[in-house]
């Protein structure tokens, strides 16, 4: 049984916490958080323990594992904090700020010699993961060209910091994120960014980016990010290759769906049903950073995965600055 204390009690603390609650191999033992009322009302929920100070709760409950679901700037110090004291440790996605920062947390994991996870969920999505199961498989040939949009309004947490650039680093960093990971994942590393975007002009509570991709296995990706939707969250991507496409969108009921240049006996393009409500993605990636913890198993996401989707993101915001490509 691994002993969680989580840090932060904001949405993410909570979906993070219900998701301990329902494990048999992990218990949460503390929650923390700067904000006594928010600590209280979530360890309340999850019957454990509530504090506002990192090294009291180490004393007082000696947890196994440390998860960080603070706002992103605070992730490389509860990290450092948690490896230093011999604690596993998985921190929400983006890793850090700052590569430097990136590289600073798999130093100290990598000296404490404990388990560290970025937690990019997106792989845990059912349909995500069968679209990559299915391009991995040849289900479009070669992969040439990839589509995606994610966004929907502008999002609201602690002192408004989504709003504050220079923390949360807009929609690039933030949000479309997810995105990049999952483009890495699929097609492997990318060599050069170019991106279009309001990160520089640093209109209130607006942000919009168009980022381009390309990956070293040729695959352009063209990655749209919008925290200025207000019809609700969306989520679309299309893989064309040599021999089909795939298509997905959140807004229609059968959303993930494979046309094939030469279907077999001319059938149309072949849906496969895909409900993100058959599990709870954030359960899948929980439950695989602590039986990995308990196994010593490596996660299926490394920090080095944290840090690669980190840099795509930050030479993206780079290139909305300059007006210039960015090679990485």
């Amino acid at each position: 049984m691994q002993r969680v204390a989580i840090v932060g009690a904001g949405h993410m603390g909570k979906v993070h916490g219900a998701a301990y609650r329902e494990m048999l191999n992990a218990e949460p033992v503390a929650v923390v958080d700067v904000r006594p009322d928010a600590a209280e009302e979530l360890a309340t929920s999850l019957d454990c323990r509530s504090f506002t100070d990192f090294d009291e709760m180490l004393r007082a409950t000696d947890p196994d594992v440390v998860d960080v679901c603070t706002p992103t700037p605070q992730h490389k110090e509860y990290v450092l904090r948690a490896a230093e004291a011999g604690k596993h440790v998985i921190t929400e996605k983006p890793m850090a700020r700052t590569l430097d920062d990136c590289r600073r947390m798999i130093d100290a994991t990598d000296r404490a010699g404990v388990t560290f996870m970025v937690a990019h969920v997106l792989r845990f999505f059912p349909e995500f993961a069968a679209a990559k199961a299915h391009i991995d498989a040849g289900a479009v040939g070669k992969p040439a060209i990839v589509r995606t949009t994610r966004g929907g309004g502008y999002p609201h947490g602690w002192n408004d910091w989504f709003g504050n650039f220079d923390w949360s680093g807009g929609v690039v960093l933030d949000l479309i994120i997810h995105d990049f990971d999952w483009l890495r994942w699929t097609f492997g590393d990318a060599e050069r960014v170019y991106a279009k975007g309001l990160a520089e002009r640093r209109m209130e509570h607006m942000d919009y980016a168009l980022v381009t991709i390309r990956f070293k296995s040729g695959v352009i990706a063209h990655v749209e990010g919008t925290w200025m939707n207000p019809t609700g969250f969306t989520v679309k991507f299309e893989v064309a290759g040599d021999g089909g496409m795939l298509d997905f969108s959140n807004k229609t009921s059968m959303p993930l769906v494979i046309a094939r240049a030469k279907a077999e006996d001319d059938k149309p393009g072949v849906p496969i049903p895909e409900s993100p409500t058959m599990q709870n993605p954030y359960f899948l990636e929980l439950q695989h950073f602590i039986d990995c913890v308990e196994s010593g198993a490596k996660p299926g996401i490394t920090p080095e995965d944290g840090l690669r989707a980190a840099e795509i993101a930050l030479a993206a915001l780079e290139s909305i600055r300059t007006g210039k490509p960015v090679g990485l």
